[in-house]
C-alpha cells in the first residue's frame, strides 16, 4: 500500500491484498458468512453461525471464552491456523472491489477498499451517532490480536448523478467476472469482483477525493481504527480503514431503527411510571399491525411501542414539561425532537432511572427477536420507529451526534467476504 503523499480533502481510497475464504476448503461461501459482530443475537445466532461451518467468520469476530484476553488470543491463532491451513489465502496483488448484494426489493452495489483515516474535525468521514467506550475496547483489542480488519464499515456518500468516476467503473467492472458469487440464507446474493486496471482505480480515487461519506454503520469500529491509528507513530497500515463506500444517490439504503431489551424492568412497572408523563394506549398484535399503530403515532411527533408481558402499547405525546426539564437545551432543534433523544434523557435517564449499561439494556437490530427476549425474561421491550437518512446526514454535517444506536443502515455487507491484513499492507 502507498502510505505517502499528503492527505486530500476528501476521500482518499487504496487498494489492498484481501483475505478471502478458499472456496475449496469450506462447505460453501454463504456457510462461512456472518452479520456484523453486533447484529448477530447471542446466543441463538451465535450458535447457529458456528454450527453452520468449523471456519465461519464468527469465530473471529465473536470468539468464545471465558475472559476477554482468551477471547482475543483465540481469534488471532483461529486466524493463524486458518492461514496456515490455506482456509483463508491473500489475493495475489492489492485492489479495490466492487460489492454487490441483491434480493426481491434491493440492490446495492459499492467499492471496497482500504480508507485514509480522518479525525472528525476533518469533515471528510462523518458520525452520526456516539460510541460506547466497553465497546470500542473490545474491538480495539480485538484488532490488535489479528493485526486484521475482519469487516468492512458501511460508509455512504452522495453522487452527482453524472455518471462517471467510480459509478462508471462499477457498471463496467459488474460486465465481468466476479471473483465470488453466493446467496446467503437471508436470501441476499452477493457478488465480489477485483477492479485491477489502473486507470479505474485511478478514476475511482479521482472522484472520491471530491467527497465526504457519512459513517452508516460502524461508529464503534471507526472510533477503534482511530484509537489504533494513535498507538503507531511511523506511518503505515494502520492509517487505513477497511470500509464499503456506497453511492446513496444511486444505491438508497434502507434506515431501520435499533430496539431496546431493559433487562431489569418488567412492563408492567415501565407503564406504571408513564402515569401523567406519556400517552399510553393498548393496541392488539401480531407485531406487525402494532409496528404499523407505531409508525402512525411517530408521524405526530415522539412514539414508542413498548412489549413484553403478551401485548403491546403504543407511549406517545410525552408531557411538555418532563422534555423541557430532562432534553438538553444546547443542542438543535432536530437533535432535541429525536425518539432516540427523548427515550434516552427523558425515559431511562428520569422517569424510568435505568442506567446505559451493558447489564441493564441490550441494543437488538430485530424487533421480533426484542420482544422474544423480552417475553422470555419478564423484561420490557422498547420498539423504536427509524429515522430518515437526510435527517441523519443534515445533523453530521452540524457535526452533532444521535444518541448511540440510533439508526441501523442497510443492507449491511456480509462479513467473511473479504478481510484486510495489516501485516500484508
Amino acid at each position: 500500500m502507498n502510505t505517502s503523499g499528503p492527505a486530500g480533502q476528501g476521500l482518499r481510497l487504496v487498494p489492498f491484498r484481501g483475505l478471502r475464504y478458499v472456496p475449496e476448503r469450506v462447505g460453501s461461501l454463504a456457510a462461512v458468512t456472518s452479520p456484523p459482530y453486533d447484529v448477530v443475537v447471542r446466543p441463538d445466532g451465535l450458535h447457529h453461525l458456528e454450527s453452520a461451518d468449523p471456519h465461519n467468520i464468527v469465530r473471529l469476530i465473536l470468539p468464545q471464552a471465558d475472559t476477554p484476553a482468551a477471547r482475543h488470543a483465540q481469534a488471532a491463532e483461529t486466524l493463524k491456523r486458518w492461514l496456515a491451513d490455506g482456509v483463508l489465502a491473500p489475493d495475489p496483488e492489492p485492489v479495490l472491489y466492487v460489492y454487490e448484494q441483491r434480493n426481491d426489493e434491493i440492490l446495492q452495489r459499492g467499492v471496497v477498499g482500504a480508507l485514509a483515516l480522518s479525525a472528525p474535525a476533518d469533515g471528510i468521514v462523518l458520525p452520526h451517532e456516539e460510541v460506547m467506550a466497553h465497546v470500542v475496547e473490545d474491538r480495539a483489542a480485538l484488532m490488535r490480536a489479528t493485526a486484521a480488519h475482519l469487516e468492512p464499515l458501511l460508509l455512504t456518500y452522495r453522487d452527482n448523478g453524472d455518471g462517471v468516476g467510480a459509478t462508471a467503473v462499477i457498471d463496467r467492472t459488474i460486465t465481468q467476472t466476479p471473483l465470488l458469487a453466493t446467496t446467503t440464507e437471508d436470501g441476499y446474493r452477493h457478488r465480489l469482483w477485483a477492479v485491477t486496471d489502473p486507470a479505474d482505480r485511478a478514476e475511482i480515487e479521482t472522484d472520491l477525493a471530491h467527497h465526504q461519506a457519512l459513517i452508516a454503520d460502524g461508529h464503534h469500529r471507526w472510533a477503534t481504527y482511530l484509537r489504533l491509528q494513535q498507538e503507531h507513530t511511523t506511518p503505515g497500515p494502520w492509517d487505513f480503514g477497511l470500509v464499503l463506500l456506497v453511492d446513496t444517490a444511486r444505491y438508497p439504503l434502507r434506515v431501520r431503527a435499533i430496539h431496546r431489551l431493559l433487562h431489569r424492568l418488567p412492563v408492567a412497572d415501565a407503564l406504571d411510571a408513564l402515569d401523567g408523563v406519556f400517552r399510553v394506549r393498548d393496541i392488539d398484535g401480531p407485531l406487525p399491525r402494532a409496528l404499523d399503530e407505531l409508525a402512525e403515532a411517530a408521524a405526530e411527533g415522539n412514539a414508542f411501542l413498548l412489549a413484553g408481558d403478551g401485548g403491546f402499547h403504543v407511549v406517545d405525546r410525552p408531557d411538555a414539561d418532563l422534555l423541557a426539564r430532562t432534553i438538553p437545551a444546547d443542542r438543535p432543534a432536530a437533535w432535541q425532537t429525536l425518539d432516540a433523544t427523548v427515550l434516552h434523557a427523558a425515559l431511562l435517564d428520569h422517569v424510568w432511572q435505568i442506567p446505559d449499561a451493558p447489564e441493564h439494556i441490550a441494543y437488538i437490530h430485530d424487533a421480533a427477536a426484542t420482544v422474544e427476549q423480552a417475553e422470555l425474561h419478564n423484561a420490557t421491550a422498547v420498539l423504536m420507529h427509524p429515522v430518515h437518512e437526510e435527517a441523519v446526514r443534515d445533523l453530521a454535517r452540524q457535526g452533532v451526534t444521535m444518541p448511540r444506536k440510533s439508526t441501523s443502515f442497510g443492507p449491511k455487507p456480509a462479513t467473511g467476504l473479504v478481510l484486510r491484513s495489516l501485516t500484508l499492507d
